[in-house]
């Protein structure tokens, strides 16, 4: 059997036309076939009678297949291992109700 050829593919990033956003929160919802990925911010608002609330401002609507969902997760876990193995665990809080100003 003959040695396989191995190639490599240049890869290049365009990121001229990328827009750059902060979420502090995500909501996510999916279909037979796609995940849909709303990112956004929780901005404290007040409800009915004055009581606290949250606002989910929507910013960006990323939505992928499966397979893609699945690469997304394992990358995301091999990151945040990676920085916990640097820094310590990430600690995970109850989110505090939102403080409204008088």
């Amino acid at each position: 059997m003959a040695d396989q050829e191995t190639r490599q593919i240049q890869l290049r990033i365009d990121e001229s036309k990328m827009q750059s956003t902060y979420a502090n929160t995500i909501r996510t919802s999916s279909t037979h076939d796609e995940v849909v990925l709303d990112f956004g911010m929780n901005l404290p608002t007040q409800g009915p009678n004055n009581e606290p609330a949250l606002l989910f401002a929507v910013g960006s609507r990323v939505i992928m297949n499966w397979a893609g969902a699945k690469r997304l997760a394992i990358s995301l876990g091999q990151v945040i291992r990676q920085y916990e193995e640097r820094n310590g665990e990430i600690k995970l809080q109850a989110p505090a109700a939102p403080k409204l100003a008088d």
